[in-house]
């Protein structure tokens, strides 16, 4: 069976993205992801989810390696694996400078080096009980967990947007969590999947490939279009990691008008500057039957497991998440 997700950003409240999970073991998605950012605890909610369901996965959409500590993230992944009965996935990514230090006091640096380590420490604290690590970035002389993980390794997904990052997932993680991907994404990272996996010995075709992709749907195709609008314009504005990987993606010159416009904080301009062709390149836009189709072509570009992302704010949030969960059930 083609499996399928959906994530939550933020915009319902916590208690309401526990049960848009409920909702979505219901009608059959194979997993839920919880975003770190604004919107609650991301792993609370998905203990909360957890303790409500049966069969879904559950996953981190990232847990950022900056702004909590190894034995802090270790700690959650196996308590919430052992609240889900070895349902949970944990993904981890960097985050971004303009996020970490501003909204969490701390320094960005080395970024890859801090994921490596967080990594290497997570996975030998929940397999043996007991770690500690003299790193370039982390230094932890010992710390013991208390108590007997459900299973002695939780999946580790990491965010990879470029080749160094892809490079390091195919080393060290079980799968990749790409965004706003197009359909020539998952071709595209197979080469430096690969070669990470080959300095480990490993086989890349074990590693999944996931990405989460901005949805949004109705029946009116030019609604679905200009409400996706404001969330392009923000990640291209305040995120220059996200206007490279568009720009890289062939939109380089529309990117660079869309932040052009953000940095003066015209964002209304910042959003009518997004064309339908970048909407339509690098994420689920349009009617039911346009995003179903979507999805489809997603699968067979090889992405293993389309993340519904749907961007939702205000009251109509939940909304929003219910509408889309309905029309791409089963796809």
């Amino acid at each position: 069976m083609a499996k399928l997700a959906i994530a939550i950003s933020g915009g319902p409240r916590p208690a309401e993205i526990v049960e848009i999970l409920v909702r979505a073991e219901e009608l059959g998605y194979e997993s839920g992801w919880v975003a770190e950012g604004h919107g609650g605890d991301q792993f609370a909610v998905a203990a909360a989810a957890a303790s409500k369901t049966e069969r879904i996965k559950l996953g981190t959409a990232i847990s950022s390696v900056f702004v909590r500590t190894p034995p802090t993230i270790a700690m959650a992944a196996a308590t919430l694996d052992d609240i889900s009965n070895g349902r949970f996935i944990l993904g981890l990514g960097s985050s971004h400078k303009v996020q970490v230090e501003p909204e969490h006091g701390v320094t960005y640096s080395k970024p890859i080096a801090r994921t490596r380590e967080t990594v290497d420490f997570i996975s030998r604290l929940i397999s043996s009980g007991a770690a500690g690590i003299e790193g370039e970035t982390i230094t932890i002389e010992n710390f013991d967990l208390w108590f007997n993980p459900v299973r002695n390794s939780v999946p580790i997904y990491l965010a990879g947007l470029f080749p160094k990052m892809v490079e390091t997932v195919g080393e060290i993680a079980d799968g990749i969590i790409l965004t706003r991907s197009t359909l020539s994404t998952a071709a595209n990272i197979r080469e430096s999947l690969a070669k990470g996996a080959a300095r480990v010995g490993r086989v890349p075709e074990g590693i999944a490939i996931t990405s989460l992709l901005p949805t949004s749907i109705s029946e009116n195709r030019t609604a679905a279009f200009d409400a996706m609008r404001p969330g392009l314009a923000f990640y291209l504005g305040f995120f220059p990691r996200y206007n490279r990987l568009v720009s890289e993606h062939g939109f380089a010159n529309e990117a660079a008008n869309v932040a052009e416009a953000w940095k003066v904080g015209d964002f209304e301009e910042a959003s009518r500057r997004v064309s339908d062709e970048m909407l339509d390149a690098t994420g689920i836009v349009g009617t039911p039957a346009d995003a179903r189709a979507k999805i489809a072509a997603y699968r067979a570009s090889g992405i293993d497991l389309p993340i519904l992302s749907p961007f939702a704010r205000g009251p109509k949030a939940r909304e929003t998440f219910d509408y889309v969960l309905d029309a791409c059930a089963g796809a």
